[in-house]
């Protein structure tokens, strides 16, 4: 079974040899940076590389940013790029680069994924992503109530961007999966109501979502925090999964799989637990075995494994996981939903 069949077979809670073992997130640059110095080899730059040396399977993530390469950079963290309906007219020349990705690389990959040897992600902003980009974070919460309609225009416009992208995309190749960057929530919950999701978000997911469903793409949003709420926003719109499910903000994947049978789902193993010891290793394992055996799930870091976990920590993270991995599948009690 190639790493891809598996791969899209858990998705279909359809039986498999073992599930994949993933890192969905590139690692944080302090991490790299440790692991280099314990051993990691300096030649090693590209991300597939390096999972594959790691013992992971490999997922190229094609991520596609709205913001062209020659628009201004925010002062700050959160300082966003314009402040009202003027700014944006003169920034806008500067938005919505085409393709927005790298055609030769993508190329590349596409041969990879057809020999079943790589496993292909989209991500492009979300609807509330790209008004905070521009606006601010401060400025974006604002605006639901003093600029409904710049709002409006900047999503309708991503909408837009969205399609002709994608356009480009199936051009090369079908992704295995998508996500729109949104992190809408924080660790208690959403950041807007829910009647503000229907008039500013809605419209644009319900235009875009049913095109990629129909391409064959699997449709997931990417929001830190606890998604327990948005996960129920978003099913109508056509949403088939949620990542990165993180622990420290409550998520609890047993109590959404009871919940919502058929979610897909991928992430949501604790990465504060990495650096522990294997016996806190195997208990984040033995936590999340009950909702591995069901399929619909392919477990992985929660975000992106910090720096304080070191290169033999994380390789001996690598070898539970695959341990799990082939347990989950071949468990007597597997009972795919």
């Amino acid at each position: 079974m190639t790493h891809r069949e598996r791969f899209h077979r858990v998705l279909d809670f359809r039986p498999v040899d073992r599930l994949p073992v993933v890192e969905w997130a590139p690692w944080w640059d302090q991490t790299l940076a440790r692991w280099r110095a314990e051993g990691l080899p300096a030649g090693l730059t590209d991300c597939c590389a390096i999972q594959r040396h790691l013992g992971l399977e490999a997922i190229r993530q094609v991520r596609v940013r709205p913001v062209g390469p020659g628009a201004p950079r925010p002062i700050s963290h959160g300082a966003g790029l314009c402040a009202d309906e003027a700014g944006y007219d003169r920034l806008r020349d500067r938005l919505y680069p085409l393709p927005g990705f790298h055609p030769a690389a993508l190329r590349a990959a596409a041969e990879e994924q057809a020999r079943g040897e790589l496993v292909v992600w989209l991500t492009v902003d979300g609807f509330f992503w790209h008004p905070r980009t521009l606006l601010g974070i401060q400025r974006h919460l604002v605006a639901f109530y003093d600029q409904p309609d710049l709002m409006h225009r900047m999503n309708a416009d991503l909408l837009e961007h969205s399609h002709r992208v994608l356009d480009e995309v199936l051009a090369v190749c079908t992704p295995d999966f998508m996500t729109f960057a949104e992190d809408m929530s924080y660790n208690h919950g959403p950041m807007i109501s829910p009647s503000m999701f229907e008039a500013f978000e809605a419209p644009y997911y319900g235009r875009i979502v049913p095109r990629l469903r129909e391409a064959g793409v699997r449709v997931f949003v990417d929001s830190d925090g606890d998604v327990t709420d948005l996960i129920d926003w978003f099913a109508p719109l056509g949403v088939e999964g949620f990542l990165p499910l993180e622990r420290l903000a409550g998520v609890d994947v047993a109590a959404i799989r009871r919940r919502r049978p058929r979610l897909l789902m991928l992430g949501a193993y604790d990465k504060t637990v990495m650096h522990r010891g294997e016996a806190a290793v195997r208990a984040e394992f033995d936590r999340l075995m009950p909702v591995m055996r069901g399929g619909g799930f392919v477990p992985s870091v929660d975000h992106q494994t910090p720096p304080g976990v070191s290169l033999r920590q994380y390789r001996a993270y690598v070898a539970i996981y695959r341990e799990y991995a082939e347990r989950a599948a071949g468990d007597a009690r597997t009972a795919y939903i």
